[in-house]
């Protein structure tokens, strides 16, 4: 991983965004890349849930309202949390939970929030394929939206970020609270201008990107963990 103590974080935040995001390109090398492929692979098959557009991990617990009940991270995820922990960008908190996403050619996710469940700061290295992250502006309170109803979200588009293979990205304050988020079904993209990390990025300007599949693993922190005696009670053995 990049060498943390030799970077400024400041460096790579998108001026452009009207929230804080940061976006590191490579920082991962490809030999890391294809480890965290060969170790999200090899998890045994029950540790896959398939939804109908994706399927996904759950490493460290599953997050819930009433609180998370805390698993063992592996090592090989670890490393990684530390890694991006000593960053500072989760302040005093350490990650605990991580999340794998695997995305196929044309496969995405419908704008939205990710909700209180987790500290406001999120943290997202890019396996595999590329892909396009789109933003869209909040949903007042006097607007009504479910995943069932469809909204004129090309209207709401304030722009978008290009997540290159083994980049990082960071989502903080407003960015992560208000705005929403979403991959677009699509099979291919086209760079414009449209996206806000152009400067970081290797792709150029009306370059035609081909997606192909696409691991996203976010690393955050829930602040809501259960207690061992909270779940099987006070009782002595």
């Amino acid at each position: 991983m990049m060498e943390n103590k030799k970077m400024n974080l400041e460096d790579f935040k998108i001026k452009e965004a009207p929230g804080t995001l940061y976006y590191i390109p490579d920082f991962i090398s490809p030999e890391e890349e294809s480890q965290f492929m060969t170790n999200i692979y090899n998890a045994p098959k029950p540790k896959w849930t398939q939804l109908s557009h994706r399927r996904l991990q759950n490493w460290g617990g599953l997050p819930h309202p009433k609180g998370m009940v805390a698993e063992i991270i592996p090592q090989w995820l670890q490393t990684s949390m530390n890694s991006i922990s000593s960053l500072g960008v989760f302040g005093e908190k350490k990650p605990n939970h991580a999340l794998v996403n695997e995305y196929e050619s044309g496969q995405g996710i419908m704008p939205h929030e990710d909700g209180p469940l987790f500290y406001p700061t999120i943290t997202t290295i890019n396996l595999g394929s590329h892909t396009v992250l789109d933003y869209y502006s909040p949903i007042s309170q006097d607007e009504s939206y479910s995943e069932n109803q469809v909204l004129d979200f090309s209207s709401r588009l304030i722009g978008s970020l290009l997540l290159e293979p083994r980049s990082l990205l960071i989502v903080q304050d407003e960015m992560y609270t208000s705005f929403l988020h979403g991959i677009r079904e699509v099979s291919s993209d086209i760079v414009n201008m449209k996206m806000f990390n152009l400067q970081y990025c290797s792709a150029k300007l009306g370059q035609t990107l081909n997606r192909e599949k696409r691991i996203s693993l976010t690393i955050r922190h829930v602040p809501k963990v259960l207690k061992a005696n909270l779940i099987f009670g006070n009782k002595k053995r």
